[in-house]
C-alpha cells in the first residue's frame, strides 16, 4: 500500500479569498468556516472571503484563518477522495500549521483547535508589543556559519526549514546586527520578514506561559496518526508529550527539514499540502526532489485529483 503524509500551511500563507470556493462546492468544508465563526463570535470567513487584507494578516486572526482553511480543504479532500486510514502514515505542520495537524489526526477537536490558535495569536501579539522583535530569512548559508553569527549576536534560531533556508529571530538591533554579518560571511540574500515580533524565540516565553494554562483545559486525544513534531523532529502520540512539545514550539527552533527526513526515511514519497499556498512543497523540493506533493487548496484540487 501506498505510503502517504498529511502536511498543513503555516503563518504567513493567508491570502484573501482563502478557502470562499470550498464553501461553495463542498457542505463539509463550510461547516468547518461556520463552526470556526460560532467559537470566535465573529466572521472568520467573511474575513477569510473578502478581507481586509490588513486585518486578515493580524497574527490574532491569521492563524485560526489559516487552520480553518487548511482543516476545509482536508475535509473537502477525506470527503471526495476516501483515503484508507491506514496509507497515511504521518502528519505535520509547518509551526501553527501543527495544530492543523493535530486536528485531522483526531487529537483536537476542531472547535477547541481554533479557541487555542486564536489565544496562541493574542499571547504572541501581546509578547511582541513588550518586547519588540524581528525575523529574517537567510538564504545559502551554512547551519554551522549561521549557529556562530547567533552566538556572536545573540540572535536565535527559528526555522530550519530546508537546505540554504534558515529564518533567524531576537531583537531588532541583534537580527540587523546578524544580517549583516551573514551577507559579510557568503549568504545568497537575506530577507526581513514582515511579522510583528520574534517568533520561535525567547522573547516568546511569556506567551509559553499562557499559552500553557489555556492548553491544561484542553481535551487532547491519542492520535489517529503519529504527528511529527516541530520540536523533536519526532513522531508523538502521547497525548501529554504532545501539549509539551506545543508550549515548547512558541520560544524553540522549527525544525522542519528535519521532520521531512525523517518522514522520507520512512520510505514516505507522496505528500498532501492542505491549506493556503504553496510553501511546504518549495520546501521539500529544496529537501528531497524525489518526493512527490500535491497541495489540496482548492475546489479544483480536490476535484481534478485521481488517486
Amino acid at each position: 500500500m501506498e505510503k502517504i503524509a498529511f502536511l498543513f500551511a503555516g503563518q504567513g500563507a493567508q491570502y484573501v479569498g482563502m478557502g470562499e470556493d470550498l464553501c461553495a462546492a463542498f457542505p463539509e468544508s463550510k461547516a468547518v468556516f461556520d463552526k470556526a465563526n460560532k467559537v470566535l463570535g465573529f466572521s472568520l470567513s467573511e474575513l477569510c472571503f473578502a478581507g481586509p487584507a490588513q486585518e486578515l494578516t493580524q497574527t490574532q486572526n491569521c492563524q485560526p484563518a489559516i487552520l480553518v482553511a487548511s482543516i476545509a480543504a482536508w475535509e473537502a479532500f477525506k470527503t471526495a477522495i476516501r483515503y484508507p486510514l491506514s496509507a497515511i502514515r504521518y502528519v505535520a505542520g509547518l509551526s501553527l500549521g501543527e495544530y492543523s495537524a493535530l486536528v485531522a489526526a483526531g487529537a483536537i477537536a476542531l472547535e477547541e483547535a481554533v479557541y487555542l490558535v486564536r489565544k496562541r495569536g493574542e499571547f504572541m501579539e501581546e509578547e511582541a508589543l513588550k518586547f519588540p522583535g524581528k525575523m529574517a530569512s537567510v538564504l545559502g548559508l551554512d547551519l554551522a556559519i549561521i549557529k556562530n553569527i547567533c552566538r556572536e549576536t545573540r540572535a536565535e534560531i527559528a526555522n530550519i526549514n530546508c537546505p540554504g533556508q534558515i529564518v533567524i529571530s531576537g531583537g531588532i538591533k541583534e537580527i540587523e546586527e546578524a544580517a549583516k554579518l551573514a551577507e559579510e560571511q557568503g549568504a545568497k540574500r537575506v530577507i526581513l520578514l514582515e511579522v510583528s515580533g520574534a517568533f520561535h524565540s525567547s522573547f516568546m516565553q511569556g506567551a509559553a506561559l499562557k499559552l500553557a494554562g489555556e492548553l491544561e483545559k484542553i481535551k487532547i486525544n491519542t492520535p489517529q496518526i503519529p504527528l511529527v513534531s516541530n520540536v523533536t523532529a519526532k513522531p508523538v502520540t502521547k497525548p501529554e508529550e504532545i501539549r509539551a512539545n506545543l508550549i515548547k514550539q512558541i520560544t524553540a527552533s522549527v525544525l522542519w527539514e528535519d521532520s521531512m527526513k525523517f518522514i522520507l526515511s520512512k520510505n514516505v514519497v507522496t505528500f498532501f499540502e492542505f491549506g493556503p499556498g504553496r510553501v511546504l512543497k518549495g520546501l521539500m523540493r529544496r529537501i528531497d526532489e524525489t518526493a512527490q506533493v500535491t497541495n489540496i487548496e482548492k475546489k479544483e484540487d480536490v476535484l481534478s485529483f485521481k488517486p
